[in-house]
């Protein structure tokens, strides 16, 4: 009799999360949603077991969460899955988390292609493993002519880099006369960015109860409104996507400006 009261419990408990999950559809939904995966390491040990069992759970989030994000309609949903600074990790951390793309890719590819997903990578590809790069190469090839949600991994990425590197190609283009200085804006500067065809992040959600951008879309982020949870990434699910973006349409985003009843 127990067993079934928490059972019946569990239930309505993901029926409330899927009424709220249906009531944002009727509110502004965030086009671009970027997340910072955290925590993947905690998870693990909390359970007695090696980081990289951490990782590959980390992997079946990222599924779930994609699914949802197509279910939304979002325009655009940017992972942090690999930073600049990430290769400081030990070696057997680093080849696992590597082979990562391959298996996600490989197993998951059929299902983004029927779904209308668009896989993109920004990040420097150079230092990638050869099969990583073919495996995430092959994925964007296969689903190029998507037009639906945009799955964006930020894979060897780091925005100072990013952005020092814009700068180089700003400075070359007008060394070479073709931008003139006088030109440079934010919008020209942008369109010098890895995310140059992606509208900016409407909501930042990082993961694990760490509150930091950890060189993540420094430009980018700009007006981004955040969301901190201390979930660990591998035990985020729907309701914590719902909370979230309930956060998010419960702000007014005035971008520095002032709503009409504040003038």
């Amino acid at each position: 009799m127990l067993n079934k009261l928490k059972q019946w419990k569990r239930q309505q408990t993901s029926e409330e999360v899927d009424d709220r999950f249906q009531e944002l559809l009727k509110h502004p939904i965030p086009g671009h949603i970027a997340i910072i995966m955290d925590g993947n390491g905690r998870w693990a040990k909390k359970r007695a077991l090696p980081r990289v069992a951490g990782h590959h759970e980390g992997m079946k989030c990222v599924r779930r969460i994609t699914k949802l994000a197509n279910e939304l309609g979002l325009e655009a949903l940017t992972l942090y899955a690999f930073s600049t600074e990430n290769w400081k990790r030990p070696k057997m951390e680093v080849e696992f988390l590597m082979k990562l793309p391959e298996e996600f890719l490989g197993t998951f590819l059929p299902e983004l292609v029927e779904e209308n997903v668009q896989v993109k990578m920004m990040g420097s590809p150079e230092a990638l493993p050869v099969h990583t790069k073919t495996a995430v190469k092959k994925a964007m090839d296969a689903t190029r002519h998507n037009d639906g949600l945009i799955l964006n991994f930020a894979l060897n990425y780091g925005s100072r880099s990013e952005i020092i590197d814009s700068m180089k190609h700003v400075l070359n283009d007008v060394q070479n006369g073709i931008l003139d200085e006088s030109d440079l804006n934010e919008e020209v500067f942008s369109s010098y960015l890895m995310t140059k065809d992606l509208k900016d992040p409407d909501l930042l959600i990082r993961t694990s109860g760490e509150i930091r951008l950890s060189n993540f879309m420094l430009w980018q982020l700009a007006y981004t409104e955040f969301f901190f949870t201390d979930v660990l990434w591998p035990d985020f699910g729907k309701e914590h996507l719902v909370e979230a973006i309930e956060a998010y349409q419960g702000r007014s985003r005035r971008f520095g400006g002032l709503q009409s009843e504040e003038s």
